[in-house]
Formats: structure tokens, C-alpha cells, sequence
């Protein structure tokens, strides 16, 4: 049985505790304050992803009048202006593969101008077929063998030595379809940002369908961040490296017709960092300024890791056809780092912009 002193401490001890509880309760909440990420969003969208779209556009129509003038003009000059307006064109597009959302990836653009690899034995089957070759009709084919890798398959052949002699009637006929229907789907792109999907994007949480809040709207950035860097490490480097048990694997490497693999790959990097950093044409706000606010040494860490990883891939020996046999410690490195970036968006920057 409980003496006195024992009940008496336990009510005691009771009332204490609900007198605690009350004056919580008249505490006053703090509520969070609201932050606006509209500067970010909208410099994002109108200053680097609508202006890599308008540059790709425009770059793929150059490319479209260098093959007319080519068709019209067969010289070794023009030739070269034809493979270097591919390169030119090229160079935005993989700039803009760290934000592949919204109306490339719902209205197809993706596969339709950059499926890998080339169909080769649909294309020669088409090439030495009697069909009309024009732009509907390749809008009309299957993914493989149309878009920016088949364009390079004839302008360069599969070991990237082919000669201004080698080109037939047909190929001239297909590069100018091909290149037409580049044309058109990368204005299809531009045009859909500019006309509706870039006031979504900027609009994020205002009786929004898409995103339902501006964060919501980040996450959807970083997501797309995450995925080219994940791709280029464990996809675009680790394939052709290490995808014949251990051994290289050429035939798995991208843009390998143009040795233009590693400024693919470079772009691609600089896709993360202009997402990142509010940069294209002009410097504005980006993610960059978001986590400055909380991790000063982390945005610091973060644009040192692109830096390092650009360079690294910049610095592979050669081209990477080769170097993926001959110089495979550098295409090592140059994958370690990528890997890096990809470890600060996963374990540091994702998280910080999911807490906002």
C-alpha cells in the first residue's frame, strides 16, 4: 500500500505536468516563413533552358541550309561546313540533356532526334529502296534510323573516314529529309517551351496541374540533374569501357562516327552546371544561389567537383574510341569524377532542396 507522502508527491507531480502542457499551449507558433523561388525558375527557364532550345533550333536549321548548299555544291569545303554545323548543333543539345522534362519527353522529341544506336540495317534497306525521301516520310520512321546519330552515320560512315567520293545520290536525298525533319522537330521543342510550357514551369504552385509547388518545380530540376550525370557515368563511359566483360566495347560508344563523344560528354556536364548555376547565354539565378544560402562550402565543393569533371573528360588522350583501349586510366578518371558529381547531388544537394 502507497503511504501519504507518496500520493501526495504523485498529484503534485501531476498538476505540474498538466500546468506545463497549458502554458505550451499559450505558447505562440512561429509559423515558417514562406521563401519565393521565383527568381530561380524564372531565369532558369527563360535564360538557359528556352534559350538552349532557340539555340538548338537555330543551329539545326544551319545544318539543314549547309546540306542544301551541299547537295547543290559537292566540294570538299562544303563537306567539311556540313560535318561542323552537325558538331555545332550537336553541342546544344547535349547542353540540354540535364533538364529532358516537359515537352521532350511527353511529346517524344528525345527518341525521335537522338535515338542510339542506328538502325544500319533499316537505313540500307531504305537507302536502296525506291521510296520517296522526304521530310513527312522520315517524320514517319521508326526512331533509329532518323536524328542526329543517323545524320552522322552518312555524313561520316561507321569508322569515321568516309571520303566526299563515297556519297550516293540516295544519301544526299536522305540527309536532306533527315535534316529537315531535325529541323523541324527541334523548332517543335523551342516552340513548345516558348508557347506554353515555360509559363508552366514559372508558374509552379499557382493553380498548377504540373508542379504543384516551386519546390516541387526544383526537385523536378535536380531529378534531371541526377539522371544525365548517372548517365554519363555509369552509361556513356562505363558501356564502351568495361561492357565486354571488363574489356572495352567500341561498338557501345555514342557519337563514335564523329569522335565527338567526349564533347558530348563534356556538354553534358555543362547542361548540370548551367541548370545549376542560372547560365547560358547571360549568368542569372540558379540552384546555385539556393544552396548558398544554407552550405556556402557546399556550393563551393559542388562547382569545383564540374569543373574537375569537365577537364577530366576534356584531357582523355585522343579520341575516346581509342583511348578506351589505349589510355584507360584517363577514361577512368574522367568517370570517377563525374561519379563524384553525381555523389554531391544525391547525398547533399537533392536533400537540401527537398528540406526547403
Amino acid at each position: 500500500m502507497k503511504n501519504y507522502n507518496t500520493i501526495a508527491k504523485i498529484a503534485f507531480l501531476t498538476i505540474l505536468s498538466i500546468n506545463l502542457i497549458a502554458c505550451d499551449d499559450d505558447d505562440p507558433v512561429t509559423p515558417k516563413v514562406a521563401v519565393s523561388y521565383t527568381a530561380q525558375l524564372n531565369n532558369i527557364t527563360d535564360n538557359v533552358i528556352v534559350e538552349t532550345y532557340n539555340d538548338l533550333a537555330n543551329k539545326a536549321a544551319v545544318l539543314h541550309n549547309e546540306v542544301k548548299d551541299f547537295n547543290s555544291n559537292r566540294t570538299v569545303s562544303n563537306y567539311d561546313e556540313v560535318k561542323q554545323a552537325w558538331r555545332d548543333s550537336r553541342a546544344p543539345w547535349e547542353q540540354s540533356e540535364g533538364f529532358l522534362f516537359g515537352p521532350v519527353d511527353t511529346d517524344g522529341v528525345d527518341p525521335a532526334i537522338d535515338a542510339w544506336p542506328v538502325n544500319e540495317v533499316d537505313l540500307n534497306n531504305v537507302l536502296s529502296s525506291e521510296d520517296l525521301l522526304t521530310e513527312s516520310y522520315l517524320e514517319s520512321a521508326i526512331d533509329e534510323i532518323k536524328g542526329f546519330h543517323t545524320i552522322e552515320f552518312l555524313l561520316w560512315a561507321v569508322d569515321g573516314n568516309k571520303q566526299l567520293a563515297d556519297f550516293t545520290p540516295r544519301e544526299f536525298e536522305y540527309l536532306l529529309a533527315a535534316t529537315e525533319n531535325l529541323k523541324n522537330r527541334t523548332q517543335q521543342l523551342a516552340t513548345a517551351w516558348t508557347s506554353n510550357y515555360a509559363h508552366v514551369f514559372k508558374a509552379a504552385g499557382e493553380s498548377n496541374s504540373v508542379f504543384s509547388s516551386q519546390k516541387s518545380a526544383l526537385e523536378t530540376l535536380v531529378t534531371g540533374l541526377i539522371a544525365i550525370a548517372d548517365e554519363v557515368a555509369n552509361g556513356k563511359i562505363e558501356d564502351p569501357l568495361n561492357g565486354n566483360a571488363g574489356e572495352a566495347y567500341q561498338i557501345k560508344e555514342e557519337s563514335r562516327f564523329s569522335h565527338n563523344s567526349k564533347t558530348d560528354f563534356s556538354n553534358n556536364l555543362k547542361s548540370i552546371s548551367n541548370i545549376y548555376n542560372g547560365t547560358y547565354f547571360v549568368d542569372g539565378k540558379g540552384l546555385s544561389d539556393i544552396v548558398m544560402v544554407s552550405n556556402t562550402d557546399l556550393d563551393t565543393e559542388f562547382n569545383q567537383a564540374l569543373i574537375e569533371a569537365i577537364k577530366a573528360i576534356d584531357n582523355i588522350p585522343g579520341t575516346f574510341t581509342s583511348a578506351i583501349v589505349s589510355e584507360r586510366a584517363a577514361v577512368a578518371n574522367a568517370q570517377e569524377k563525374v561519379l563524384e558529381v553525381l555523389q554531391l547531388l544525391q547525398s547533399q544537394i537533392e536533400p537540401l532542396i527537398k528540406n526547403l
